[in-house]
């Protein structure tokens, strides 16, 4: 998935690879080298975050770091070069090494304007060397000369900064489809905003400054102003006042709000609701921690459900199914990709055991431990987020009794386990103290009747409540 280019014999550069299915950009978190750095082939050289998860970026190839196209913060589009290295480090011509740079966002050119035999940048194909350049928009030049003469006026104590600041570029703004996009979520009009981009260009940074709630106005006299206008400022985290704090929506949490809307008006969800002793599913718990053969990996409650979860499929294969709508087909699946909802510090995730049906309990809990502690260290891969059929979701770790979980999108169904508590319940005619909790399923009801839904929900609570059942079940 390596995305690379070689601009000469000596210097070659490495793209914004397609990290996962078909996502368009990702934000750069951290870099672990820096202009100078020695660099051999497979070496991680950054993290990224994209819509699924953070990811590590090795490099393909062997050199000296010669320069960082973006700083850390910056969301770059799949495809963008984001470092160039020298493979043949000595050699007399080469450049002084450049440290890293904030983002400058390319132009986006009108359609028309796009020269003959461009090759298209796909993920792994580089431009050919003998591309030409794409030609900059009609009047981005005069616009472009027009900044660097008042800045440079002003440099020099001949002229103001003013003109840069107050006057709107003429004609159509500079900027490239994502910020527009952006712009006219926030409601802001391109021809009011003051682009600090090269070349005239509106940023990303540009439309959240216009968006940010007005400050008091300053008298600031001509001669004081800074010529900051075409500089590229920090990305911010947050933008916002004493009152508020706007927090820009991307990576991960962007992907999950467009994921939870999607499935939420797409999926007819229907949730059934149960309240279960657990007593002597706790009471497994606590044997299974003392088994030699589940020695070296971790056991809770959350492993019994997942394996009654498994068993209540088996006994009901119709409830692991997609719905197929461009070919309205109900797609059943033969197989089981668990997932497991995880909380993390980048939000909500949902990686799954891949054939989770075919595991014995104790390959289980492994699978379960491996799953948890890599989206604990924000390790999860796209891949592992992917193909999932059916998942659970612990909100007892929270100590809330339940909830109405929304369904992965392409999934069938979704279990929400509450807290486990110490209870009065009825046991054999007498009231006693019990360990009880709340099980929520939802289901899409396009492809999981009531009566299926409702057999399945039974199913893992009395096996839950007669741990036994796994045996004869299973």
């Amino acid at each position: 998935m390596t995305t690379m280019t070689q601009t000469s014999a000596r210097f070659r550069e490495f793209k914004m690879p397609d990290v996962g299915e078909g996502l368009t950009e990702a934000e750069i978190l951290k870099w672990f080298v820096q202009p100078g750095d020695t660099v051999t082939d497979g070496q991680v050289v950054c993290e990224v975050e994209t819509a699924k998860a953070a990811v590590e970026l090795p490099i393909p190839f062997d050199g000296v770091v010669h320069e960082l196209r973006f700083a850390e913060g910056t969301t770059v589009d799949v495809g963008e070069v984001i470092i160039t290295v020298d493979v043949a480090p000595g050699s007399e011509d080469a450049p002084a090494p450049a440290a890293a740079t904030p983002a400058q966002e390319p132009v986006e050119a009108a359609p028309a304007e796009e020269p003959k035999g461009r090759t298209p940048v796909l993920v792994g194909y580089g431009v050919a060397e003998s591309s030409t350049k794409r030609r900059p928009r009609k009047g981005a030049a005069p616009e472009a000369a027009a900044v660097a003469a008042a800045v440079q006026a002003e440099l020099n104590g001949h002229g103001s900064a003013a003109p840069v600041v107050d006057a709107p570029p003429a004609g159509r703004p500079l900027a490239k489809p994502p910020v527009r996009k952006l712009a006219k979520d926030l409601g802001i009009d391109l021809a009011t905003v003051v682009p600090t981009g090269k070349d005239g260009i509106i940023t990303r940074e540009d439309v959240h400054a216009a968006a940010a709630p007005a400050a008091a106005p300053a008298v600031v006299a001509p001669e004081a102003a800074e010529p900051v206008a075409v500089s590229v400022p920090e990305t911010p985290a947050t933008v916002g006042s004493a009152r508020e704090t706007r927090i820009p929506v991307k990576g991960v949490r962007k992907a999950i709000a467009q994921a939870m809307v999607g499935s939420a008006f797409t999926a007819p969800h229907v949730t059934e609701f149960v309240t279960v002793d657990v007593t002597r599913t706790m009471k497994l718990v606590a044997e299974l921690k003392e088994d030699k053969e589940m020695a070296g990996v971790r056991v809770n409650p959350l492993l019994v459900i997942a394996k009654a979860l498994l068993v209540a499929i088996k006994r009901n294969p119709e409830v692991n199914a997609a719905w197929d709508e461009a070919n309205q087909e109900i797609v059943q699946k033969h197989y089981v990709n668990l997932g497991i909802a995880a909380a993390t510090p980048r939000g909500l995730i949902v990686p799954n055991i891949k054939d989770a049906h075919d595991k014995t309990l104790p390959q289980l809990a492994a699978a379960l431990g491996e799953l948890v502690a890599t989206a604990r260290d924000g390790k999860t891969s796209p891949a592992a987020m992917a193909g999932g059929t059916v998942t659970i979701t612990n909100v007892g770790v929270f100590g809330v009794d339940t909830g109405t979980p929304i369904l992965n999108p392409g999934e069938s169904a979704i279990l929400a386990v509450g807290a486990i508590k110490l209870q009065p319940w009825v046991h054999k005619g007498k009231v006693k103290p019990r360990q009880v909790t709340t099980l929520a399923l939802s289901f899409d009801h396009r492809l999981v009747d009531g009566e299926l839904g409702s057999k399945v929900l039974a199913d893992v609570a009395a096996i839950l409540e007669q741990p036994k059942r796994l045996i004869t079940w299973a």
